[in-house]
């Protein structure tokens, strides 16, 4: 669109030149050419939304070992504007592009031992990357040969990669030509039930779990439910997500189902919409999704009140999918089933929709398979909390443990040099630079502007924090053995003390238990302060119904 305004510039320009009669129209024309580009761009939006067929998710999170990629079969929804032949061609380059080079991951892996908050960076950056490189073949290189529609082969359109925030999410979306002659397509949302909306994250700290909502879901949404509650129901899922802990998924999803039962589906309910929790396979290798079921309730003659936490909304859900529901013979959730549902519009087409996945309640909850790995014990020391307010005074405090946080590492340092400097080397490049990074990374956090970028600084500090406990250890480990022997031996020898800061032999703990003792609580702090900065407004976690509908 940029495009075809500089086009429309440089045309009225020649024109200008060209016929000296013209010239007296300059502001008239540039002023209805910018018109002309702003309605085209809100004409394209609101396009683009209409013609929405179906929204794919990419398989796998992304990672160096499990990249991701598309399946060969094109989904039912699809089948009727893609050649599947070419669609599977499109599939290859898309994997192809999507998959990481043996190199990115073994540096990743040197990092992870090193410095893993420098091997996450690493994996961001060539996350985005990969994003990009999709984007652009996407857009610009794929001549769309596996689209049914000229136009869309004609004018590059009709598929579209997007991914959330976190880089672990993709999704295609596949739109109309507007040249199919077809009044059954697009579908309609009731058309479209059960949908699958798959959560962003994996409910790690660095990538909670997250329902990222784009202008597409919310115009889909916004057929049976108004835009004001879906996003308000958004906000609050979100809230509660970013609770979900990775390796105690039993413990932390039960508030999610719950807050499902009293605020979500009570409010949706009137507008015929149920939402349920649910897993997807993912990957080969047992990685799962978690998303959301969204599918319609059958009309009653006396509706559930806002008030029954019952879980009757939630059997709803289960009983409108229940005809649609194939139970796997072993009953493991770790084994797919398959949900369909036919759905006949009014010209008598018959649409088939299936998605892979399983639905979570509080009964089989307790049956969902924990994959705890060496990061699992850090989550009790950083992890996502709820807001505590008071942002300016958890600020303030941060800064003042950061800045005693640095003045214990000068002072270990220098009784560290005072027995030997062999053991400031060690600290000191045990993990590389670990002990020194949280300082700079901690002020970097604090001082910078705008909540979701001092969010995610934030994330980065607690990072290097707890990194640098190993450093910390390192120290212990040093004094200790230092301590030992010196106790042995009944000689001192003055060349191996440079510098003696006159503390007992016996004290050689109290610098480094300080360090960990700060650190533990600027972890504490952190958490606050990342919970106030992304949780602006504390009536999401309101157990008031009305309370929460009406903030």
């Amino acid at each position: 669109m940029l495009i075809i305004y500089i086009l429309l510039r440089y045309h009225f320009a020649l024109a200008r030149l060209s016929f000296p009669s013209f010239s007296h129209y300059p502001l008239w024309l540039d002023f209805n050419c910018a018109i002309l580009f702003f309605q085209v761009l809100e004409t394209n939006r609101v396009e683009e939304s209409q013609s929405h067929v179906h929204r794919m998710y990419f398989m796998g999170p992304n990672t160096f070992s499990e990249p991701w990629h598309l399946p060969h079969t094109p989904p039912e929804e699809i089948k009727e504007i893609v050649y599947e032949g070419a669609y599977n061609m499109f599939v290859d380059e898309i994997n192809a592009i999507a998959a990481y080079q043996w190199w990115e991951g073994a540096i990743y892996t040197i990092l992870s031992v090193l410095a893993y908050p420098l091997a996450w960076s690493w994996q961001q950056w060539r996350r985005r990357m990969r994003l990009q490189r999709l984007r652009e073949f996407v857009r610009s290189e794929y001549d769309h040969a596996c689209l049914r529609s000229c136009r869309s082969r004609a004018l590059y359109e009709g598929l579209k990669v997007s991914a959330t925030s976190d880089l672990m999410l993709a999704y295609m979306d596949f739109f109309l030509g507007g040249d199919e002659k077809r009044t059954d397509l697009p579908p309609r949302l009731p058309q479209r039930f059960p949908m699958v909306i798959i959560f962003g994250g994996d409910g790690s700290y660095m990538a909670p779990f997250s329902l990222q909502n784009d202008n597409i879901l919310t115009s889909l949404m916004s057929q049976l439910v108004p835009p004001t509650t879906w996003y308000r129901l958004v906000a609050g899922l979100n809230s509660q997500l970013r609770l979900v802990r990775r390796g105690q998924l039993r413990v932390t999803f039960l508030p999610v189902l719950r807050w499902l039962e009293t605020h979500a589906n009570p409010a949706l309910r009137i507008y015929g919409v149920c939402i349920g929790l649910a897993r997807f396979q993912a990957a080969l290798y047992g990685y799962h999704q978690y998303g959301l079921l969204v599918s319609s309730v059958e009309e009653e003659s006396e509706p559930v009140s806002s008030g029954n936490t019952d879980g009757g909304v939630h059997t709803a859900l289960l009983s409108s999918v229940r005809t649609t529901y194939m139970q796997n013979q072993s009953g493991h959730l770790g084994e797919d089933v398959l949900l369909t549902q036919g759905h006949e519009s009014s010209d008598g087409f018959a649409r088939r929709r299936r998605s892979y996945g399983r639905l979570i309640d509080t009964n089989n909850l307790q049956m969902l398979e924990e994959k705890r790995d060496m990061f699992y014990l850090l989550s009790f020391i950083v992890h996502n909390t709820k807001p505590v307010g008071h942002q300016d005074l958890v600020g303030l405090v941060i800064s003042m443990l950061l800045l005693g946080d640095f003045s214990l590492v000068l002072l270990t340092f220098l009784l560290l040099y005072s027995i030997s400097l062999l053991d400031v080397f060690l600290v000191l490049f045990i993990l590389p630079l670990g002990i020194l990074l949280p300082f700079p990374a901690g002020i970097n956090a604090l001082f910078s502007h705008g909540p979701r970028r001092s969010a995610g600084l934030a994330r980065f500090y607690a990072l290097w924090n707890i990194t640098s406990l190993v450093n910390v250890g390192v120290a212990f480990l040093c004094g200790y053995i230092h301590y030992k022997s010196q106790s042995s031996s009944s000689k001192q020898i003055p060349n191996l003390q440079p510098w003696n800061i006159n503390m007992d032999e016996s004290e050689w703990w109290i610098f480094p238990t300080g360090l960990v003792l700060c650190k533990l609580f600027q972890s504490q702090l952190i958490n606050w302060h990342v919970a106030n900065l992304e949780i602006q407004d504390r009536s999401l976690y309101s157990n008031d119904f009305d309370l929460f509908w009406q903030s």
